[in-house]
């Protein structure tokens, strides 16, 4: 997970999945979206001095399943429907419209958004009743806010970035198959009844949890450009977790996800029993842990605490938007042809890469959801910083979007992360990238580094009217020695810091590329993102305490053991 301000290819290593277009019927709801949408536009083009020049209608679908299993019984079986239009009404013109960002502190009403729920049965004239009763609101305040923004304009200082509002782009049709994907509950009740079970061998395992969440999600777009885009996709994912209170307070926290496109491709056999063994093993060595010390010196980042690294101090910060807000810090909006990382990193964001050595990435996607193609695009080449991650919201010297203008519903797009990926030229084995951290110590003068195995997500502010920092939150953390004792695990640790001093520090990768896969938020809402990276060595980060919380840990033993079973007495985890 991972927050953002404001309210706050590789061409042979990564090969891109070729998907049919398929004959797919169109939905009924989509035809409804068309003749709606062609006769508001016609009637509503002319119907004041300032034009409509652009209108457009977004429905997302979806339907979610939620399995909850805790100590040996079901807790949850939910199953939701929903429905959700978004209206875009442009009046102006492409270089100044409604839209444009306003430079004071007065501009509530454009996000002061409706959540606009359409009918969850194909009635063309309800859901057409909705849509035009709802074209006609968003219309009107349209036009009050384009007089507002002209205003602005007219009184404030020349913008520092004066490309147009919004994008000319070549309409899609796109019509593919949607998605109903079902849950067999019997037997995935069952399942994660006795996986949940086995947390009740542990009375210092206070919160245990095993989940089974499907999503299908349905979107439908089309436009008065003539763009008509129908697509499915559906996101399965396992979550196992377990937590605990140390004597101090502290609550540890351990996780592990399974992520696939439906509940077939997750696992259900050995691996799911060991995993939830090996956190029971770490969090009981976390909760007798020290607790960590502000630290700056050597560490690495395993390889998916590495991708959500990159995601929190570097992907937020190449989405397009921000290089032409002027409330944001825009870090990298003059960088372009110049160098920002190390000669031997390259960084891609490619959507259209469906998985990875077989492995499910959940920022795929075709389209985006302005009706773009999406495309992969190279961010950084050997260092140097090539391109943004665009929407249809032109920036200085990038007039097109890129398809990665991304939303949930019910929320205003943005330029948003798919699938980040971090290349590097510069590979060793773990075993010596430890070893070369553990010399960097040495030259340091620094007593031990630090291994981040697992990291929960993180945030980042990247405004101007507060710290343009990061807060990266690692899960399980490991001092290494320079002199040779034993490795140990700490807690209660934070990464921080800024991006560009950041970049600067990191020394080489391994060659053990993982994934992280999640969902972000920032303002278009939360979307599904993956981040892939191979683990990173830096010459220093720096770490500071979390807070934790005061309360103490439970007086009672838990009903179902009476027996005393030490932290971490069986079955240890990460073996360092």
């Amino acid at each position: 997970m991972c927050k953002s301000n404001p309210v706050l290819i590789f061409l042979i290593f990564f090969v891109a999945a070729w998907i049919p277009a398929g004959a797919a019927p169109k939905s009924p709801l989509l035809k409804a979206m068309r003749t709606e949408l062609d006769r508001s536009f016609k009637a509503l083009q002319h119907a004041d001095q300032v034009p409509l020049y652009y209108l457009s209608y977004h429905v997302t679908e979806t339907s979610r399943y939620s399995l909850t299993a805790s100590y040996g019984a079901l807790r949850t079986n939910d199953i939701n429907n929903d429905r959700v239009l978004d209206i875009v009404c442009r009046v102006g013109d492409h270089a100044l419209d409604n839209t444009k960002e306003m430079r004071d502190e007065s501009d509530f009403d454009f996000f002061d958004r409706q959540r606009i729920q359409l009918p969850l049965e194909d009635d063309e004239l309800a859901i057409r009743t909705i849509i035009w009763e709802n074209t006609d609101r968003i219309y009107k305040s349209a036009l009050e806010r384009y007089t507002k923004i002209k205003t602005n304009e007219q009184v404030l200082a020349e913008r520092e970035d004066t490309s147009a509002d919004f994008s000319q782009e070549a309409p899609n049709a796109y019509i593919g198959q949607t998605v109903a994907v079902g849950v067999d509950t019997a037997a995935w009740g069952e399942r994660m009844k006795g996986w949940s079970a086995i947390f009740k061998d542990y009375p210092f395992v206070q919160i245990s949890s095993v989940d089974l969440s499907l999503t299908n999600d349905n979107r439908y777009f089309v436009d008065s450009d003539g763009a008509s885009i129908q697509t499915g996709q559906s996101y399965a994912r396992l979550s196992l977790r377990c937590s605990g209170a140390a004597n101090d307070g502290m609550e540890i926290d351990r996780y592990e996800t399974f992520d696939a496109e439906t509940p077939d491709g997750l696992p259900t056999g050995p691996e799911v029993e060991e995993s939830i063994h090996r956190l029971i093993g770490e969090l009981g060595a976390l909760l007798k842990a020290p607790l960590a010390e502000p630290y700056a010196g050597p560490a690495i980042l395993v390889n998916r605490a590495s991708g959500v690294f990159f995601h929190e101090i570097f992907g937020h910060r190449i989405e397009g938007h921000r290089q032409k807000s002027e409330m944001e810090g825009q870090t990298f909006a003059r960088k372009v042809g110049t160098r920002i990382l190390p000669e031997f990193l390259s960084i891609y964001d490619n959507p259209t890469q469906r998985d990875f050595n077989g492995k499910f990435l959940r920022g795929y996607y075709l389209y985006d959801d302005e009706g773009v193609k999406a495309q992969p695009v190279t961010v950084v080449e050997k260092g140097i910083m090539k391109n943004f991650l665009m929407s249809r919201s032109p920036i200085n010297n990038f007039a097109h979007s890129n398809g990665h203008g991304r939303m949930q519903g019910g929320m205003e797009v943005v330029s948003r992360q798919a699938n980040l990926m971090i290349k590097s030229a510069n590979e060793y084995p773990f075993d010596t990238l430890l070893a070369m951290m553990l010399e960097e110590c040495r030259r340091q003068g620094k007593p031990y580094g630090l291994i981040f195995y697992d990291i929960a997500g993180g945030f980042t502010q990247t405004g101007r009217y507060g710290p343009q920092s990061f807060k990266v939150l690692p899960l399980l953390v490991y001092r290494y020695y320079a002199d040779g004792r034993p490795p140990e695990a700490i807690r209660g640790v934070d990464i921080v810091g800024t991006p560009l001093s950041s970049f600067e520090k990191v020394i080489a990768t391994g060659n053990d590329y993982g994934i992280f896969n999640g969902t972000c938020g920032a303002e278009s809402g939360w979307v599904p993102v993956s981040a892939l990276s191979p683990s990173i060595l830096v010459s220093q980060v720096e770490v500071e305490k979390k807070a934790k919380e005061q309360e103490k840990p439970p007086i009672l033993k838990p009903p179902y053991n009476p027996d005393d079973n030490p932290a971490g007495a069986e079955r240890p985890g990460v073996t360092p």
